[in-house]
């Protein structure tokens, strides 16, 4: 098992990455505090790894409840399940909600835990690459509005991480490319010898070879809780994590919740930010070309949905966290692993990239 730290003062917590730590239940109980627990989880994860999780919660008063999956369900009338769930069992403020599923569930967990009683700990057990690596680490939780993805939300840090990378077993392909998505980010926005590493591996990645994915996810979690260390609430250079993000969610937004998985759209994002620097001058088209091979190796799309245009982008584009007095800034890139936050771009230039990337 290796431990990392999410340094953040008297909100710090370990991430736990290995296997076989679902089974571990003493390493899950140092982190609740009192025993009151409710497991979130959904109807896919729940036949898995419900009952296991529930062994280690001998001796606690715990109760499940069991969402639909999927990202159509992130919103606030299906979170309300869990608040119903909450007071139903009468739990008081020293409830400790356990987040056991992918980054739906742990978001949805995680922000009705900074809502209820106006704050109750909780845990994050991902279940999915994507949320192993990315969504479970930094404290972001959030639920979507049919006008923009992730509008509504707190950020609220979580008691521990525990990622069980045994679970990877069961994880679909598709939902294992959308995982890769993210990982490759981090080496996109700050780390280019694990770009160089991926280039390398991303083929042991896709095969699923347990000494790659626990590197993979160790150096991805190291990664993000470098930058989360250094900015919590997103002021600053957290938002480099963002890299392909606002092209991304105006895709998951545009094409309906759940139609795009979260990677997939993020990986076309995150070309067509790297299309844009290089129409800048900021990176070489070979640059573009390595990232395009290393998404279509993974087994992601490397162009946008059809009937989207420059038009429908730019609308959702401007339904973003980043923009500030109307004007949409971007994750754009000066190297691989040089990322950078600038709205000192040229439209004409965004209009072209918008266009290519129309399927």
């Amino acid at each position: 098992m290796k431990t990392l730290e999410v340094s953040l003062a008297e909100r710090s917590y370990p991430i736990y990455i290995g296997q076989n730590l679902l089974s571990q239940s003493q390493l899950l109980q140092k982190h609740i505090k009192a025993k009151e627990v409710l497991i979130v989880t959904n109807e896919t994860i729940a036949p898995l790894y419900l009952k296991q999780l529930e062994k280690s919660l001998t001796g606690y008063r715990y109760q499940s409840v069991i969402l639909p999956d999927g990202e159509a369900f992130k919103n606030l009338d299906v979170m309300n399940q869990i608040f119903d769930a909450l007071l139903k069992s009468r739990f008081s403020r020293q409830v400790t909600l356990i987040a056991l599923g992918g980054g739906v569930i742990g978001d949805m967990a995680g922000f009705a835990a900074a809502c209820y009683q106006r704050g109750v700990p909780f845990i994050q057990i991902p279940t999915t690459l994507l949320s192993q690596v990315d969504s479970s680490v930094g404290g972001k939780t959030a639920v979507n509005h049919a006008l923009g993805k992730n509008m509504i939300g707190a950020f609220y840090q979580p008691q521990c991480v525990l990622a069980d990378t045994n679970t990877l077993n069961t994880l679909e392909d598709r939902q294992l490319s959308s995982g890769l998505a993210e990982v490759i980010k981090y080496g996109l926005i700050n780390d280019a010898i694990f770009f160089e590493w991926l280039e390398k591996n991303i083929s042991a990645l896709k095969n699923r070879d347990p000494a790659a994915l626990a590197y993979a996810i160790e150096r991805s979690c190291h990664d993000k809780a470098d930058l989360v260390a250094k900015d919590e609430t997103e002021k600053g250079v957290r938002a480099l994590l963002n890299l392909g993000h606002t092209f991304g969610h105006a895709i998951e937004t545009g094409m309906g919740y759940g139609n795009w998985l979260h990677g997939e759209a993020i990986a076309v994002g995150m070309l067509m930010a790297a299309d844009l620097s290089a129409r800048q001058g900021w990176i070489e088209p070979s640059d573009v070309k390595r990232i395009r091979d290393l998404f279509e190796i993974a087994g992601l799309p490397v162009t946008g949905p059809n009937d989207m245009g420059p038009e429908q982008y730019l609308s959702l584009m401007s339904v973003d966290k980043k923009v500030q007095n109307g004007v949409i800034r971007l994750i754009l890139m000066k190297g691989i692993g040089q990322a950078v936050i600038t709205d000192d771009y040229d439209r004409n230039k965004l209009q072209e990239t918008l266009s290519q990337f129309q399927a």
